[in-house]
């Protein structure tokens, strides 16, 4: 089981062939990206039960966090105004909001996979 290549990927956590995405979604034309039900190559279910993405939500939260972080640190020593750091760190927020989504429902699929 390969979970890194998976990820960068975005392949099936079984048969590491199909795609779990349909489309990576367009923050610019807000469209969110949209998973496949199964995978089209081997059939396996990505949601394997009701709410079973709801842990996605910690680790794309855990995600943010540690992206806006950086992002403070970042621009603590470059930015003077408080609120042109806030202003940026929300650019960022929203910018990488969909990647965290993708990744986070990603990393979840391949740390349950049996």
């Amino acid at each position: 089981m390969k979970i890194l290549p998976n990820l960068s990927t975005g392949k099936c956590p079984k048969c590491e062939k199909g795609d779990v995405f349909s489309s990576k979604g367009n923050i610019f034309l807000l469209q969110a990206p949209k998973m496949y039900d199964k995978c089209s190559s081997c059939g396996y279910t990505y949601e394997r039960e009701p709410g079973y993405f709801l842990g996605a939500f910690y680790v794309s939260y855990g995600m943010t966090v540690f992206e806006l972080l950086v992002t403070y640190i970042l621009l603590q020593s470059f930015v003077s105004n408080v609120w042109s750091i806030i202003a940026l760190m929300f650019m960022i927020l929203v910018l990488l909001s969909f990647f965290n989504f993708r990744v986070a429902r990603l990393m979840w699929i391949n740390l349950f996979h049996k």
